[in-house]
């Protein structure tokens, strides 16, 4: 009867044994952190907006344009992800293409323009939400721009000016981390540079210029 018992309890403990063999732990997956410096690049298009330029004398030869052109550029900055998600950051960025407007006059077919964004930059803020990989955020701050602009009357070669522009920017966009390193991004931005007064030689004209722009931007990003 004990050697019965003694193997009853011997069979008993292997099957145990062998069921628990079979289990398998799993770690459980840690979310997503955003905090860290990264730096990418972009694409984007303007797609549109105003370029306002009011001359002094007579708002015949007034100019009501839309820019639109395609740029490119390279952007960096810095995110902390707080407990419970939210996100905060800065990033700057600097971008070159070929974002133009280009018209007549109000008044005058004669005369026509084309003001030309050389560059353009910012420094933002950011704050976003993480939903583990996937961050949807907005971001605003300052700007700053190179303009150019030439007149034309009759085809031919009339003056020109080039100035710096300052101004502020928001957008929003969305952020997918498809591994622990590499982001993607989309995002829209509008940017309202300030009222700007400027010469254009060798006419000696005076001319106030007001800009404003719609673009749509793709990025993708290294993480450290």
């Amino acid at each position: 009867m004990r050697n019965f018992i003694i193997a009853s309890a011997l069979l008993a403990a292997s099957t145990t044994g062998a069921k628990a063999a079979d289990v398998v732990v799993q770690e459980p997956v840690a979310a997503y952190n955003w905090s860290g410096v990264y730096v990418g690049g972009q694409v984007g298009y303007v797609a549109g907006g105003k370029v306002n330029h009011d001359y002094v004398v007579s708002d015949m030869y007034d100019y009501r344009l839309s820019p639109r052109g395609a740029f490119g550029g390279i952007f960096g900055g810095y995110n902390y992800q707080l407990d419970g998600g939210v996100v905060v950051g800065i990033e700057g960025d600097v971008n070159w293409g070929d974002v133009k407007a280009t018209g007549e006059t109000v008044g005058d077919p004669d005369f026509a323009s084309t003001t030309k964004l050389a560059w353009n930059g910012s420094g933002r803020v950011r704050l976003g939400y993480a939903f583990d990989r996937v961050m949807p955020y907005v971001t605003g701050g300052f700007a700053v721009a190179r303009l150019r602009f030439e007149e034309r009357e009759n085809g031919s070669f009339y003056d020109e000016a080039a100035k710096n522009l300052t101004g502020w920017t928001l957008g929003a966009g969305a952020e997918y981390a498809v591994t622990d390193n590499w982001t993607l991004r989309g995002e829209y931005r509008y940017t309202q540079y300030g009222k700007k007064d400027f010469v254009a030689m060798p006419q000696d004209e005076k001319w106030e210029t007001k800009i404003r722009t719609h673009d749509l931007r793709l990025g993708v990003a290294y993480k450290f």
